[in-house]
């Protein structure tokens, strides 16, 4: 987890690289602090309910993880799977909206020292998350096109091999 953190924070530095008219400073959760950050926490939260939602169509319980620890009230096995698709996902949305100007400062709203997305900007977010689900990839095993959201269901199907002990778990890699 330390060396993940390390990864994802230097990854974050590089987020003002791509992003045009915005600016990240560091990674700031509850509240976010900047449109940045808003947007980073909302998209993770639809990833997270996104992984949620394939873990409960496998036999995977969704409170036992490997990378994050249990806690009350907390799908952790969801917060693991979200570490492979939120580059893929939500990172590529925040790039796009963002420099595409489908979301721009005046769709947050700034109040209680933090910053949130107002009800249009969460729309637009949401459609376009729900956009990227949709796109499919050809998948190389496969041998056919698949959609981000299937996706996430055979890296759940994956997890549950690996319980099963019929194959090692290999997580997704990105070949594109």
């Amino acid at each position: 987890m330390g060396i993940e953190g390390n990864i994802r924070h230097s990854y974050y530095d590089a987020f003002n690289l791509i992003i045009d008219d915005f600016e990240f400073d560091t990674r700031t959760k509850q509240p976010p602090s900047n449109e940045v950050n808003a947007l980073i926490s909302f998209g993770n939260m639809l990833c997270y309910s996104q992984c949620l939602k394939a873990i409960h169509q496998t036999q995977l319980n969704p409170v036992i993880s490997f990378l994050h620890a249990p806690g009350e009230r907390r799908y952790s096995l969801s917060l693991d799977l979200a570490e492979i698709f939120k580059p893929l996902l939500v990172d590529r949305v925040i790039f796009r909206v963002l420099n595409k100007k489908e979301l721009q400062k005046k769709d947050f709203d700034k109040k209680l020292n933090g910053v949130i997305l107002k009800d249009k900007g969460k729309k637009t977010f949401i459609s376009a998350i729900e956009e990227r689900l949709s796109e499919t990839i050809q998948h190389r095993t496969l041998n056919k096109h698949v959609s981000y959201k299937h996706l996430i269901k055979l890296e759940c199907y994956k997890l549950q091999k690996h319980c099963l002990g019929l194959e090692e778990y290999k997580p997704f890699k990105m070949w594109w």
